[in-house]
């Protein structure tokens, strides 16, 4: 059974996010909402959990379960979002519309996701 192309194309998107979260951990440190503990461990836990995903979606027995863990872990991620967009220092010189439309984004990529569930 092949997968489709684009599945790849998600797959490495995540899995260089993935990487991203150790390279850069301080920009995604930063957008965490102040009330989830341990922001260092939840961006190691998310970056582990995006890289971990992206392999298992170019997995095919799998694939579909990875999808489901890549739509699970955007729910789990979007408080960043609105963090982001209520919270000014958490934008990062960003303007406010450009924060406005990480969240519709996210729906996006959720769907995106589901096409391979």
């Amino acid at each position: 059974m092949s997968l489709p192309s684009h599945l790849y194309v998600m797959a490495f998107v995540y899995f260089i996010a993935g990487i991203n979260h150790f390279r850069n951990p301080r920009l995604y440190i930063k957008i965490i909402p102040p009330y989830f503990p341990n922001p260092k461990l939840l961006n190691n836990v998310s970056g582990v959990a995006e890289m971990i995903l992206a392999i298992a979606l170019c997995i095919p027995p799998i694939s579909n379960y990875a999808a489901w863990g890549v739509i699970a872990l955007l729910i789990a991620i979007f408080p960043t979002h609105l963090y982001m967009f209520f919270e000014e220092k958490a934008r990062m010189g960003l303007p406010k519309w450009i924060a406005l439309l990480r969240m519709p984004l996210q729906l996006g990529l959720i769907y995106w996701a589901y096409q391979y569930t």
